[in-house]
């Protein structure tokens, strides 16, 4: 493992990291309305960019990073999905 791995998995963990808090807030209150949807496909879009460009330069920093990035933000647009028709429907 060379330096640049080194903060490649570095940046991985942070930027990876940083969706789990507004992760745990859409699954207990059940609400995800303060999360723009418009954003949320943009975002998914581009972490699915660079798991290709991942794999195309072979990278594991990269493809690791963004394959759990984009498993965390599926999910939350899962449930901003799920909980907005579970309101329509009350």
């Amino acid at each position: 493992m060379n330096n640049a791995d080194i903060f490649g998995y570095f940046a991985a963990i942070l930027t990876t990291a940083a969706f789990l808090p507004q992760l745990i807030k859409t699954l207990k209150t059940k609400r995800a309305d303060d999360v723009s949807l418009t954003t949320l496909i943009m975002f998914i879009i581009g972490v699915l960019s660079w798991i290709i460009y991942g794999y195309k330069i072979s990278s594991t920093p990269i493809l690791i990073a963004n394959s759990i990035t984009l498993i965390l933000n599926l999910l939350i647009l899962i449930s901003k999905i799920y909980f907005s028709k579970t309101l329509i429907q009350r």
